[in-house]
């Protein structure tokens, strides 16, 4: 006998009431939570910190368990042996106060279980005023912050896969000042059934800046080193298989700080997305949330199929939000 569609929409009707319950629940007791502790923000690689690409960072960056879709390994390296197509992305952010942020990335699997995904951040500031002791306009500056990333994972069992990603960090900062260092990320991902997947991962392994202002300042220059906070993340997806949609929450510990992130993504019609997220839900640090929400509009065109996607944020401090623009193909 085939299956009852009203007992279906029930089923589903009880498990996303259940999954809305208790996320409603988390942030209830994660704001009740907040206490006033220093925030991790000011740390090494903030900027690489801020997300990848409009989708993930629409979803309010909770994607270290979702494997379907449009995959980025800077979230997990464990899901790129999930990869159906090869995808190659380019994303363009429009920030405040002469920021900038872009990626760009390609992934592909390996048959028969393994994967592998090319990546690169590039964020900065510039137009940064330069004036002497007399506040005369001397030059104009700006700074670059840059992170390479190779990732591969393998896939030994149909519902679980791990992977690793090794990264090159580069940041001009000033004339002269300049470092080249490496970080690691590690994650794994477990498909728990049909609907749900769990992932974890721990980034910034070992990652640093290395500094050494001799060469400006003389003898009085030294060297230094500033780490980045490590990253631990363990997130849950909820992706029914009656209903396009899909539901990511996850918890993170970034150095001694605490933050919660959900995200949400639905197909209103045939290749139109539209998403939602907050980030930044901070559990025993004085950091303001970070709302955002976002579309994409794909067709396949023979055998390419363009998206394009758009995610705004908005962010606390800033005069205006954040806008990212993606460019995907898949091949």
């Amino acid at each position: 006998m085939g299956k009852d569609p009203g007992a279906a929409m029930k089923t589903l009707s009880r498990d996303f009431t259940a999954i809305v319950f208790l996320s409603v629940s988390l942030f209830i007791v994660a704001l009740s939570q907040l206490q006033s502790s220093s925030s991790e923000s000011g740390l090494a690689g903030a900027p690489m910190r801020m997300g990848f690409g409009a989708r993930g960072m629409a979803m309010g960056n909770a994607m270290t368990a979702v494997m379907s879709g449009d995959l980025q390994a800077y979230y997990n390296p464990a899901v790129v042996p999930f990869e159906a197509e090869p995808t190659a992305a380019a994303t363009y952010g429009v920030l405040s106060l002469d920021r900038k942020l872009n990626f760009l990335s390609y992934t592909k699997s390996l048959k028969p279980n393994a994967g592998f995904s090319l990546s690169i951040i590039n964020a900065g500031v510039g137009n940064i005023d330069g004036r002497d002791n007399d506040g005369i306009h001397t030059a104009t500056y700006s700074t670059s912050e840059n992170a390479f990333l190779f990732s591969f994972g393998i896939k030994p069992d149909p519902n679980f896969a791990f992977g690793v990603t090794a990264k090159i960090l580069y940041y001009s900062l000033f004339e002269g000042i300049k470092s080249t260092t490496a970080g690691v990320d590690v994650g794994v991902i477990w498909l728990l059934s049909e609907e749900l997947t769990l992932g974890a991962v721990v980034q910034d392994i070992t990652a640093k800046y290395k500094w050494d202002t001799s060469q400006l300042y003389g003898q009085l220059g030294n060297a230094s080193s500033d780490y980045f906070p490590l990253r631990k993340r363990i997130g849950l997806s909820w992706m029914p298989k009656n209903y396009p949609m899909i539901l990511s929450g996850e918890f993170e510990s970034l150095g001694s700080a605490l933050y919660v992130r959900a995200g949400s993504e639905i197909e209103v019609y045939e290749g139109v997305h539209i998403r939602g997220g907050i980030d930044q839900v901070a559990m025993n640090a004085d950091v303001p949330a970070k709302p955002s929400l976002g579309i994409s509009v794909q067709k396949k065109v023979a055998n390419w199929t363009p998206s394009f996607q758009y995610a705004y944020i908005f962010e606390p401090y800033s005069p205006t939000g954040i806008h990212i623009l993606s460019l995907a193909l898949r091949f």
